[in-house]
């Protein structure tokens, strides 16, 4: 059986605030699996933990708990300038996030891959005009096809975004107050009355 593309294992993150009675002031938990080569709609909430998600996925936040495994490899345990070569993060005018670590890179693991594998696009801005959007959509369709996993985060505001996301992903997540939930297609998706709440008149 083929190594999965990404494994998030009971991952979490928890941000707290006191020295010595800390309180949570936010939390993060996922779990789930993306077997094949595939290209997921990721939308929530702003504050719901999109972002951190991300930033867990890619290593350069560190997790409470649990783990992430790209292509079977713990990116955790990566070292830090090799894990772009597992997951890369372009954070909305595509620029790469840095990268945490708990450890020397002399006692982290070298990178299994040579380029990226996982491709996350943190609300992207897709300009309407001159085809741009096309040249991105066959962008992300042009990765998928080498066999890499695309994540695509929007922000819906106007109806296009939504078109946008119905057309060329195959899967989706949301994430509301660090809750992360999935589901196989956008009709599905909509069925969570958290999404429609959050969509608005974007729905259906």
């Amino acid at each position: 059986m083929a190594t999965p593309l990404l494994q998030v294992q009971g991952l979490a993150k928890q941000y707290t605030r006191g020295l010595w009675n800390k309180q949570v002031t936010f939390s993060l938990a996922a779990d789930f699996i993306v077997e094949r080569p595939a290209i997921v709609g990721v939308m929530g909430p702003n504050g719901s933990g999109k972002t951190t998600l991300f930033e867990l996925i890619t290593g350069s936040n560190l997790p409470s708990a649990g783990r992430v495994l790209v292509n079977g490899q713990d990116i955790h345990q990566v070292r830090t300038r090799e894990r772009d070569r597992l997951a890369i993060h372009y954070h909305q005018s595509y620029q790469v996030r840095s990268f945490q670590k708990s450890k020397p890179d002399a006692l982290l693991q070298h990178a299994a891959s040579l380029s990226p594998v996982v491709h996350l696009f943190d609300e992207p801005q897709f300009n309407p005009q001159d085809g741009y959007i096309g040249f991105m959509l066959d962008f992300f369709r042009k990765l998928r096809a080498e066999g890499k996993l695309v994540f695509l985060c929007l922000h819906p505001n106007e109806r296009y975004h939504v078109d946008i996301l119905r057309e060329c992903c195959e899967r989706f997540v949301f994430v509301q107050k660090g809750v992360v939930s999935h589901a196989d297609d956008f009709d599905t998706l909509q069925q969570q009355d958290a999404v429609r709440t959050y969509l608005g008149a974007l729905a259906g």
